[in-house]
């Protein structure tokens, strides 16, 4: 069990680390970080680059499995202490 804990918690980590690391690449009202990285070209017709809504579904993945692994910890460490 414990072992599940640590390896449920090393990637809760990393998934934490990047998800903050995703959300200050966005960019915010046509600046930031996004734009060094390719944000200043052409639009799509929904008005967001290709490498922002890449950035943009990356970003929900990484905070759905902040969710789940959250999720996860609350149940096994709930369960560890019976």
């Amino acid at each position: 069990m414990t072992t599940v804990i640590w390896v449920v918690g090393t990637i809760h980590v990393l998934v934490s680390l990047g998800l903050i690391g995703a959300i200050l690449l966005h960019s915010g009202k046509g600046t930031g970080l996004s734009n060094a990285f390719g944000g200043g070209l052409p639009s799509t017709f929904a008005g967001t680059s290709i490498i922002e809504r890449n950035l943009d579904r990356i970003t929900v993945g990484l905070g759905i499995t902040f969710g789940i692994t959250s999720f996860a910890l609350m149940l096994l460490l709930r369960g560890a202490a019976k």
